[in-house]
């Protein structure tokens, strides 16, 4: 077994040097790859950042007369996600590590996110207590917050650095047994506002031999729904909760960003597509809402999450890339509309209810999804006679392929 670790030899070059040592006395081969540029490196690494910069299409020789740190950042990352990839597809990585501040932790992680779920990825970064979704995106990258800076070996630093390399070396030494269920696998995406519906039809897709993924809309979920598609794995889609578009469109905190609702289509993946939660644009406690936005109804979920009503001018639009996404499948499809509710609260007497929003979303289906087989339900989203619907049209789709 071996273990990359990525660290910028110039100016991380002790710690990297302690997490090598604590490595190799654990039993675990380690590669180490210097990602440095500006600086001299304190000792050569077993990949040399002229090889990380020639892996990026440069040269260090080049960055080095520009002085642009930025610059350097940057094709260091691209240089150092090729070649771990390069390495992992010859079967030599079974782990990744990497210490760093914004740059080094921009470089471990871009390389990281090269590489399937399952291989251990851990990241040890003064960034790791806060904002770390732009490093992590859809990939089981393993934040470890460093608390003092990467700057030294001292018994705060010792410690933690301790910890990441026998963090690793358990990963790398315990991983999984591969599982010899080669029950196919759907994705579904699900809501709290959607989860009896989703609940439900999962029951009846595993009673049928399938092995479900769900994926919690909140932006990520979405995004490694997407990634998974692309990879080739999932054999259907029950694409129930498509909430994420409605962020994107209108500029909540849960977007999947504008390449949603496109993988299945891409692949010719056998989909189910639904509205569910369409109704909402998500936001965080009631005074991070814009200004712009303070007139419109909301809901409060809970003390961190505000939920905004739709409009019937946004559900139009939603309505309308909702359908054109589906139509452009290159596999099987339907989509499924609940006449009464696209969510546990937009339903008749509850908050979200507005059947002219929700007209104007099922009506831009219908006229955008081509053809697309269309399955107008008068049902609500959470009753189980539409999951039962949705789970048996994906299976029939599946079969069909």
């Amino acid at each position: 077994m071996s273990v990359y670790l990525l660290a910028t030899l110039d100016t991380k070059g002790a710690e990297a040097a302690l997490v090598r040592d604590r490595l190799l006395a654990l039993g675990v081969a380690v590669v180490v790859v210097d990602a440095g540029c500006l600086g001299a490196p304190v000792y050569p690494g077993d990949v040399t950042r002229e090889q990380v910069f020639a892996a990026a299409g440069t040269s260090l020789e080049t960055l080095r007369q520009k002085h642009d740190r930025g610059a350097a950042v940057t094709h260091a990352a691209a240089g150092a996600a090729a070649l771990i990839r390069a390495a992992f597809d010859q079967g030599r990585v079974d782990g990744v590590l990497a210490l760093g501040g914004s740059a080094g932790t921009t470089i471990g992680t871009s390389a990281m996110r090269t590489l399937p779920l399952g291989v251990p990825k851990l990241m040890v970064s003064t960034l790791g207590s806060g904002q770390v979704r732009q490093y992590v995106g859809d990939k089981d990258v393993l934040m470890l917050n460093s608390v003092v800076d990467i700057a030294g070996i001292n018994r705060i630093s010792r410690s933690i650095l301790n910890n990441a390399a026998a963090a690793m070396a358990g990963m790398v030494r315990d991983r999984a047994p591969v599982s010899a269920d080669d029950r196919p696998l759907v994705a579904a995406t699900m809501f709290g506002v959607t989860t009896p519906c989703v609940q439900h039809a999962r029951a009846i897709l595993e009673q049928a031999g399938y092995e479900v993924l769900v994926f919690h809309a909140t932006g990520n979920g979405g995004q490694a729904m997407e990634s998974l598609i692309d990879e080739g794995v999932i054999a259907g889609v029950l694409d129930i909760t498509t909430t994420e578009l409605a962020d994107e469109l209108v500029g909540g905190v849960l977007s999947a960003g504008p390449d949603r609702l496109t993988a299945a289509a891409r692949r010719g993946v056998p989909q189910v597509v639904s509205v569910g939660a369409t109704d909402m644009v998500n936001f965080g406690p009631p005074e991070t809402v814009p200004e712009r936005f303070r007139q419109r109804l909301f809901y409060q979920h809970n003390p961190t999450v505000t939920l905004m009503r739709t409009t019937v001018e946004e559900n139009a639009k939603l309505g309308a890339e909702i359908g054109r996404k589906v139509a452009a499948t290159r596999g099987p499809a339907a989509i499924l509309l609940p006449q009464r509710g696209v969510s546990a609260i937009d339903r008749a007497g509850e908050a979200f209810d507005d059947p002219a929003a929700r007209d104007a979303l099922l009506n831009a289906v219908r006229r955008n999804c081509g053809q697309i087989e269309l399955l107008d339900l008068d049902l609500h989203i959470n009753d189980d006679a539409f999951a039962e619907t949705a789970a048996r049209k994906l299976i029939e789709l599946m079969k069909g392929r």
